[in-house]
């Protein structure tokens, strides 16, 4: 029986994508005077920023502050709601869902895009990089979430847009509920099998309520 949901945030319920590439180009630009190829960016996508700039060497804090820089002057302006997020997300708190944000996204800059989602005093929980020791796909963050939650692991549902949501869910033992709208290949995807794949939120809310 399914108590509560877990949502993945960027790519998932807020649409920063153009935003987080424009980042990435402005910073590699700067400090390595080079392109970055949006197939180079998607290897580092979902993942903590400091962690994945890091695998570039002595440059990665000049990369780092760079790119926080340009997102956070940015963020507000180029942050927008996914079709139906918001929506979907109060249904399936009003149907009694617990519901809660696992995110590798830094808590002040989650809680900026709550405010432009109009989700403010909805979710239950959020667990962002500060609150574990290790981040996705390790499962310890959807564990974590579980367990503030109260709930067990077979008991929630994990929802996101990336190979590292899908592997940190499964490996945590939830169900997985995968978005079509994923800048991944959806094919990466679906071979973990998700229990759900949907177009919106508002029809994951819908197919949990049939299920009550």
């Amino acid at each position: 029986m399914i108590k509560a949901v877990l949502f993945d945030f960027d790519g998932t319920l807020i649409d920063t994508n153009e935003l987080i590439f424009n980042s990435y180009r402005v910073a590699f630009r700067e400090v390595f005077k080079r392109e970055i190829s949006d197939e180079e960016i998607l290897t580092l996508y979902g993942r903590p920023l400091k962690a994945s700039l890091m695998e570039y060497g002595e440059p990665w804090e000049r990369l780092y502050n760079t790119y926080r820089e340009y997102n956070e002057t940015n963020h507000d302006t180029a942050a927008k709601e996914f079709d139906g997020a918001s929506q979907g997300v109060k249904m399936i708190k009003d149907m009694g869902f617990k519901v809660g944000v696992v995110t590798s996204k830094r808590l002040h800059m989650v809680q900026r895009g709550i405010k432009i989602l109009g989700l403010e005093d909805v979710f239950d929980i959020i667990i962002t990089p500060d609150d574990t020791k290790k981040t996705k796909p390790d499962p310890e963050p959807v564990l974590c979430g579980c367990r503030k939650l109260g709930v067990k692991p077979e008991e929630a549902v994990y929802v996101g847009d990336s190979v590292f949501d899908m592997e940190a869910g499964k490996k945590a033992g939830t169900q997985l509920c995968s978005v079509k709208y994923t800048l991944t290949p959806i094919d990466e995807l679906l071979s973990f099998n998700p229990d759900f794949l949907v177009d919106s939120m508002i029809e994951f809310a819908e197919i949990l309520g049939r299920m009550m």
